[in-house]
């Protein structure tokens, strides 16, 4: 939602809202994004390197105009990223569902639905899904533009 952008949230039942909030950095090569409203479960879900145990959702286009991406991850039990990754930019993580086993540096973490966790640049990171359902998270990464 554009800053300048007039609002109102109404929930007819329960539910939750999660909050990004952060100094846009426009382009002078892009128009600024337009007001963007969407479903994550109407989105296709693409299998990470191939693999169908482990699905994202990308939640925003992939344009030039916007400087952050934001996307669901869910990992059907027992499945974990086949590598440890280190990325340039800072990264915020919130557990939706399930839970699993979160490597920052050289330290481990139990997770479950309701942590956060941020990352900070070049953190060497890898998640691992433990348990008998299905570990999801929705994760935010400053992305398209310089980090400095």
């Amino acid at each position: 939602m554009p800053t300048d952008h007039t609002h109102t949230l109404t929930a007819l039942t329960t539910a939750r809202v999660v909050v990004i909030d952060k100094p846009f950095l426009p382009l002078d090569s892009e128009p600024n994004p337009e007001f963007l409203i969407g479903r994550e479960q109407y989105l296709p879900a693409t299998p990470l390197n191939g693999d169908p145990d482990l699905l994202v959702r990308s939640l925003l286009p992939a344009s030039l105009a916007f400087d952050f991406a934001c996307n669901t991850m869910t990992y059907a039990p027992g499945a974990a990223l086949s590598q440890v990754e280190v990325h340039y930019m800072e990264h915020g993580l919130l557990m939706l569902s399930g839970g699993g086993i979160y490597r920052l540096g050289d330290s481990w973490y139990p997770t479950t639905a309701g942590d956060f966790i941020w990352m900070a640049p070049y953190c060497p990171q890898w998640f691992g899904a433990i348990g008998k359902q299905p570990a999801k998270y929705l994760i935010y990464k400053d992305f398209n533009r310089h980090t400095l």
